[in-house]
């Protein structure tokens, strides 16, 4: 396995919902052992702590029905930046915070990929796919419009200007069941590759993701993943604020993730909407821990057996 350099960026954000606790996320995914598991691994790993966003105004009196708004952009300006200065020298660890984050993340790391002229693709795992725009938004949550932003949806002109808006066609989500009717019409009309749980059922988790990996292999591509917490089923992970029964087992999804080590494609990484507040006994920022290891190369015959209890 190649050692390679990971960075850590702490982003406490909690204003893309209106339920409280994902602040404490990076905290908590720090106390159950992120630095200690990366650098186990002979990785290289440097922790920049806790970012913050620049001053904002309260005020949303254009949007009264957004929740945040200027908040959420305020992280988004930085986030972007940080993104772009951190992915130059190594893999950014984008650790939340709810998902409202990835319009910063990937933004921020497409505009690089744009600069080095190479392709940029995202894998969002996630039982939503969080391709509200302002206007379609009906619970007026910004954790549920990344998507929309940074594939350059109308609607945004509030927000920082998009360097290079990651074509609908280079993202593919795994694990949906939780789609409204505005998202599911945008994702027809813009013929997105959207894999639900019904399809993993009947034909699995694995032929989807491999086509996409070779084919950002074919092309040369840069690869960001984006793992929400509600992409697995909340019976292995209870700390998150937007549970959806039926999600990814806990093998499906260490297959994903070693799937994505093998292909060596991974460019950035985002880990969202860990709740520590719901968790039980730090049990979901164990396995989210745990599924990253698998992404960065550990493997099964690597670990030894461990309990949440």
């Amino acid at each position: 396995m190649d050692n390679k350099k990971y960075t850590i960026i702490g982003i406490p954000l909690d204003c893309g919902k209106t339920t409280k606790g994902c602040l404490m996320g990076p905290d908590a995914y720090r106390t159950a052992g992120i630095v200690e598991m990366i650098s186990g691994l002979g990785h290289y790993v440097d922790d920049i702590g806790n970012i913050f966003p620049d001053e904002f105004e309260e005020n949303n009196d254009k949007h009264p029905n957004l929740f945040k708004l200027n908040e959420n952009i305020a992280w988004v300006r930085k986030i972007s930046q940080i993104a772009k200065d951190v992915i130059k020298n190594s893999i950014p660890i984008f650790m939340g915070g709810d998902h409202a984050l990835s319009a910063g993340s990937v933004s921020g790391v497409s505009a690089f990929a744009k600069k080095i002229k190479k392709p940029q693709f995202v894998l969002w795992l996630d039982a939503h796919p969080d391709f509200h725009t302002l206007q379609s938004s009906t619970s007026g949550n910004l954790h549920g419009t990344p998507v929309a932003y940074f594939t350059g949806q109308k609607g945004f002109k509030t927000f920082p200007n998009l360097e290079a808006p990651v074509p609908t066609k280079n993202i593919l989500m795994l694990g949906l069941r939780s789609v409204d009717d505005a998202e599911k019409n945008a994702l027809q009309e813009f013929s997105m590759s959207a894999i639900d749980m019904r399809y993993i059922d009947e034909f699995g988790i694995k032929k989807p993701l491999k086509k996409f990996l070779n084919h950002i292999k074919d092309v040369n591509g840069m690869l960001h993943l984006s793992l929400d917490v509600d992409f697995l089923d909340p019976i292995s992970a209870p700390g998150v604020g937007t549970t959806v029964p039926g999600g990814a087992t806990i093998r499906e999804a260490h297959l994903v993730m070693e799937m994505l080590h093998d292909s060596d494609l991974l460019c950035s990484i985002d880990l969202v909407e860990l709740n520590p507040f719901l968790d039980k006994k730090g049990q979901t920022a164990h396995l989210m821990i745990d599924l990253l290891a698998s992404a960065l190369g550990r493997k099964i015959f690597d670990k030894s057996t461990c309990s949440y209890v």
